[in-house]
């Protein structure tokens, strides 16, 4: 079972009666003391500092105060009492985020620059009306997207002239790697609106290559040398960028398949992957979780996990030894414990929404403290997935030297899985 902080389980009401984590540490706590002859009632006195409702006068909290904000993030208003400080916060929601909009549609982005942390990935949401095209572009970094609501047509060509024209629909997704010029066209009946992740931090969606201000800012007799057409003939392109605009939906899927591979052919390797079609890679009573990577995604260098945690639910305790994650909260209420090197660690309260971002090789977990399946996305910039959980880590470690280490008995210890849970309860 996964004890919940919120006092509830992951267990029926009927067969559990609800754990207060708080009080069940606070009393070990007294009972080892006690055993190592430190006086109980001084024991007592020192865990009488915090109280279980928080009414002591030590926490009031006088004067003004954001009480909805408070309300959004008790683990930072009253962080559990294995927090330490030094750890720099590692999250930022999207609702804070300036949002553009355009004729078709809108966009809002999340870097470096809104979390100073997130030096290595940057994030996107991007809403577009049936018909909304955010126009043919490029940037350096690649793109790795899920759709979140809809369905949209994308286009892509590579760097041999092979195309891929694909549709998405919800739960799916997709990679354009850097330099490859692409579209995205929102379909019916009500459009789309998905994520996109970028393998830099310092990424801007407002500054990408756009082929009409590209076009725009090249003098019209060039673009007639280069295409051997009239210089009139480029009369009516935009004198300035178009972005995100609306137009007539895209003709029939096969159809533009056919005009766009002519001569050249479909990239080997599509650019789509349908997640909705994949099993999970692992199911446990705690949850799910499907991984992508370049294993069963070969067009991707940006690996990824979309997690589902069942109310009670914990993605265990582990770390990433390869590279920085980057966390998007679909749906859900969880929050996430970060630890670092010299004794630092921080909880922070996630939902939808939310950006979370932990730095390579930082231990952390990620515990659903709602009532509803928490699902969230974990990105990498590399095109593998690895992990390194803490219950994997001892069960393939001798016995007695962990036992030294931490006293809970070797007993204890062979009952550990030795294949990681990934998310618990197994």
């Amino acid at each position: 079972m996964v004890p919940n902080t919120r006092g509830r389980s992951s267990m029926p009401q009927d067969s559990q009666k609800p754990l207060n984590r708080r009080k069940f540490l606070g009393a070990s706590s007294v009972a080892l003391l006690a055993a190592a002859g430190v006086p109980v009632a001084a024991a007592q006195e020192k865990q009488s500092i915090r109280s279980t409702d928080h009414s002591s006068p030590n926490e009031s909290q006088p004067g003004p105060k954001n009480g909805s904000l408070d309300a959004e993030n008790p683990d930072s208003v009253w962080s559990p009492e294995t927090d330490a400080g030094g750890q720099p916060p590692f999250k930022y929601s999207f609702s804070l985020a300036h949002k553009r909009i355009e004729e078709g549609g809108w966009t809002r982005q999340v870097t470096v620059r809104d979390l100073p942390i997130s030096k290595k990935m940057a994030g996107v949401e991007m809403r577009l009306i049936a018909g909304g095209i955010r126009e043919l572009h490029w940037h350096v970094g690649a793109e790795w997207a899920l759709m979140l609501y809809g369905n949209a047509r994308i286009t892509a060509v590579d760097q041999h002239g092979r195309s891929n024209v694909s549709d998405i629909k919800e739960g799916d997704l997709w990679l354009f790697p850097g330099g490859i010029p692409h579209s995205i066209q929102g379909l019916g009946p009500d459009g789309c609106k998905f994520l996109l992740v970028f393998d830099d931090g310092n990424f801007n969606e407002f500054e990408t290559f756009l082929l009409t201000d590209w076009m725009a800012h090249t003098p019209p007799e060039v673009l007639a040398k280069n295409f051997n057409v009239p210089a009139e003939t480029f009369a009516n392109v935009p004198k300035k960028e178009l972005f995100i605009f609306k137009r007539d939906l895209p003709r029939p899927l096969d159809e533009e398949r056919r005009q766009t591979e002519e001569g050249t052919g479909r990239v080997p390797n599509s650019f789509a992957f349908y997640t909705g079609q994949m099993q999970p890679t692992k199911v446990t009573k705690g949850g799910s979780v499907k991984i992508v990577d370049a294993k069963n995604f070969p067009a991707t260098n940006i690996a990824a996990a979309i997690v589902t945690l069942k109310p009670g639910g914990l993605r265990e305790l582990h770390w990433h030894p390869n590279e920085d994650e980057w966390q998007y909260y679909v749906s859900g209420r969880g929050r996430m414990t970060v630890f670092s090197a010299g004794a630092h660690a921080r909880t922070m309260d996630f939902q939808a929404g939310d950006v979370g971002y932990i730095e390579k090789s930082m231990p952390h977990y990620v515990e659903n403290t709602g009532n509803e399946d928490l699902v969230f996305i974990e990105v990498f910039p590399t095109p593998h997935y690895e992990d390194i959980s803490l219950g994997e880590w001892l069960a393939h470690t001798p016995l007695r030297l962990v036992n030294e280490h931490i006293g809970v008995g070797e007993d204890v210890l062979k009952k550990i899985s030795r294949q990681e849970s990934v998310i618990s309860p197994e």
